[in-house]
């Protein structure tokens, strides 16, 4: 049996602040230059300008979690897609770099508290066939959002606007923030939060009209696996029991920016730059990455079910290590510049068909009910830190070491297959409940 319509337009509105994550993310990386000339940036404040936005994306996802625990995923959503209007249109109306830094930052909390709800609520409504794929839906419209800001950046400077290009360029998230916002008021509250909060009427009217094929039965396992848990609404992530979820959750946070992709994304026209292409041609090869991310997001949502997590992030990492070696050896031996295309292409694909396709499903699924939404926080904050350190040291790094970033990537993704290899567990085609019991550790 297929996901019905109610269960395709929940996901729908759930993944919609993936592609905002992916948009605003990714947006800055085709003004930085116009920043520079305007503002006098130097690699420095380049980096912060950057980072800026995943320090309010850290705090976002640290709080993001226990918010949602007490007030609901939903309703949490829409604070968030709120922010993502404010900030798209402040920065578009900057009237200095440091209104834009506030206002960017404003968009990281949005970004951060979203990357965390987002896949938790998708996972909390999705019966357990069809979990991994619908949950991907998250990190399909995270990468769909990447592309469409490296088009919407080219199209925009194709246009000429000159003094008001870069503000068009921030400005255009406003339009997919506004329609997110509309969209989380046609959606129904989690069946597990609801359990947690006594409303057992309310959960089980969601589980039917999710289709799941048998509602009083995972009702039941609902209730059952908070009962064993203990749970209530201010039971602690951080306890002994929880230690195997929160050392997955940690581990594959850090390392999917350890393996370098957000610095990469955010640098990308600067990367190029420094190989010797132009802004332009700069630009459309940053399509041409953005689109490789779509195909392979997609071929891994199609693969997560099948082949599995583990399988799926075994074959990234290794992938992704022989290209980011590539990379490494064109910046530190100023040779080959022409391979560097086809270097980052084939990397994105790896990266994409495994981290970027697993990520948010798998942190998901290794906490339990009772502590789900904050175990998402403190996987996604251990990403964000991750991210925030990297993406403010990047530019700095590559400017006195050339290609010395890529060889820490590249180690990084050596020491995660390792890592996955010998201490990650698979968890496609188990119920949450299942594997409550199967990763927490009394």
């Amino acid at each position: 049996m297929r996901p019905n319509a109610y269960l395709m337009r929940a996901t729908v509105s759930g993944a919609l602040g993936g592609l905002l994550f992916g948009f605003d993310t990714v947006v800055i990386s085709g003004v930085m230059d116009a920043l520079t000339r305007l503002y006098h940036l130097s690699d420095k404040a380049q980096g912060l300008t950057v980072s800026i936005a995943v320090i309010g994306t850290v705090l976002g996802a640290m709080s993001a979690g226990a918010i949602a625990q007490r007030f609901g995923g939903r309703e949490t959503l829409r604070v968030t897609a709120i922010l993502y209007v404010i900030s798209a249109v402040g920065c578009a109306l900057a009237w200095n770099w440091t209104s834009l830094l506030g206002f960017r930052f404003l968009g990281g909390l949005g970004i951060g508290a979203s990357s965390v709800l987002g896949p938790v609520y998708i996972a909390e409504l999705a019966p357990a066939k069809w979990r991994g794929r619908l949950v991907g839906a998250f990190q399909v419209n995270v990468v769909l959002g990447i592309l469409l800001a490296y088009a919407s950046n080219l199209c925009i400077r194709l246009l000429h606007l000159g003094a008001i290009e870069w503000r068009m360029q921030l400005g255009m998230a406003a339009i997919p923030a506004a329609l997110f916002l509309v969209m989380l008021f046609g959606i129904p509250r989690s069946p597990r939060w609801s359990v947690s909060k006594a409303r057992i009427d309310e959960a089980l009217s969601v589980l039917r009209l999710m289709g799941d094929p048998d509602p009083e039965r995972e009702l039941a396992d609902i209730q059952q696996a908070l009962r064993e848990s203990h749970a209530t609404a201010n039971e602690p992530v951080f306890q002994w029991k929880y230690r195997y979820p929160l050392f997955l959750a940690m581990t594959i946070g850090a390392f999917n920016q350890l393996a370098g992709i957000n610095a990469i994304l955010y640098y990308l026209p600067h990367i190029f730059a420094s190989a010797g292409f132009s802004q332009i041609s700069g630009d459309v090869q940053a399509i041409a990455i953005g689109a490789t991310n779509m195909v392979f997001t997609l071929l891994g949502m199609a693969l997560i079910d099948r082949l599995g997590r583990k399988t799926l992030l075994l074959i990234g990492a290794a992938g992704t290590a022989a290209c980011l070696a590539g990379v490494a050896a064109i910046f530190l031996t100023k040779s080959h510049q022409a391979a560097l295309l086809w270097l980052l292409v084939v990397y994105i694909a790896f990266f994409a068909v495994s981290q970027g396709a697993v990520i948010w499903v798998y942190i998901g699924e290794v906490f339990p009910n009772a502590v789900r939404n904050k175990g998402q926080s403190v996987g996604n904050s251990a990403h964000w830190i991750t991210n925030a350190a990297i993406a403010f040291a990047f530019p700095v790094l590559a400017a006195r070491a050339g290609g010395a970033p890529f060889v820490f990537f590249a180690v990084m993704t050596v020491v995660q297959f390792v890592t996955v290899l010998l201490f990650y567990p698979e968890t496609k085609g188990q119920t949450l409940e299942e594997l409550q019991r199967r990763l927490v550790k009394v």
